[in-house]
């Protein structure tokens, strides 16, 4: 008999039944209090009382399970959907494993320190963003213009944050932390491509994760591939120099030498 785990314990596949494969039982953040105090709050007995008559409605018109996808810091709480499941055990509620994926390239990561905030695109191969244990992430710092603004505002300020684009998903998934910057050599070691170690690496505490809005990626249709803008209708970064310091660098040869620098540089 084959079999798939439930929030109440393994049941036969076969008793799924009519299953929906995406859905929140629950849906909450601190930040909604935090922000609207009094006015948005969570009603514990209340919230759970609701629950169990939709997941009764849903059985009457012919539902016998659920995938329930919800990530940590958005209102994933097993004992909570236990707890609703047993007072209707007729119901399956599946879960995912509540952490989101940290594959997605390219993402973003954003620190703030006494001149302001700083935000600058990371990507590398996929899986880059190493999962050290349930609270702990670490990236490795990569050959960049050596401005180092995110490591200076980390080592003044350890508050951080992530955003994470998957390429042709509409979701986007936020990350909030505080971070250190470690140059043990043992651990820019584990990170080496083609040989080259990184320089330092960001280890990062998870405070939250959830979802940010997608409305944005949606409507401007990010991913689809007809709507990219051809590069030769944009000036170019040897342009642009060129344009802003009255030709004193930039130009042509700035663009030509471009991508063997950025191919012998880019780990």
């Amino acid at each position: 008999m084959a079999t798939v785990e439930t929030v109440r314990g393994a049941v036969d596949t076969a008793s799924l039944g009519a299953t929906l494969m995406h859905e929140h039982v629950f849906i909450t953040t601190p930040e909604f209090p935090e922000n609207y105090p009094g006015i948005i709050g969570w009603d514990e007995e209340k919230k759970v009382a609701e629950a169990i008559a939709n997941l009764r409605d849903l059985k009457a018109l012919g539902i016998d399970s659920l995938l329930d996808l919800t990530v940590i810091g958005m209102g994933r709480y097993i004992p909570r959907l236990q707890q609703i499941n047993e007072a209707v055990p007729d119901f399956n509620i599946l879960v995912a494993t509540g952490v989101y994926t940290y594959d997605g390239l390219p993402h973003f990561v954003s620190a703030v320190g006494p001149e302001g905030l700083d935000c600058s695109p990371r990507g590398d191969l996929p899986g880059f963003v190493r999962i050290h244990d349930d609270k702990t992430l670490m990236m490795p710092d990569r050959r960049g213009n050596n401005r180092v603004d995110s490591l200076r505002n980390i080592v003044r300020d350890p508050r951080v944050a992530l955003l994470f684009l998957i390429p042709g998903s509409g979701s986007t998934l936020r990350i909030n932390g505080r971070a250190q910057v470690s140059a043990d050599p043992a651990l820019l070691a584990s990170f080496k491509m083609d040989g080259k170690a990184p320089r330092t690496v960001i280890v990062m505490t998870v405070g939250e994760i959830y979802f940010q809005c997608a409305r944005a990626i949606v409507r401007s249709d990010l991913w689809n591939p007809d709507k990219r803008v051809d590069s030769k209708t944009l000036p170019t970064p040897g342009q642009i120099l060129a344009e802003m310091s009255a030709d004193r660098v930039g130009g042509e040869e700035y663009d030509r030498a471009w991508p063997e620098r950025a191919r012998q540089s880019l780990w």
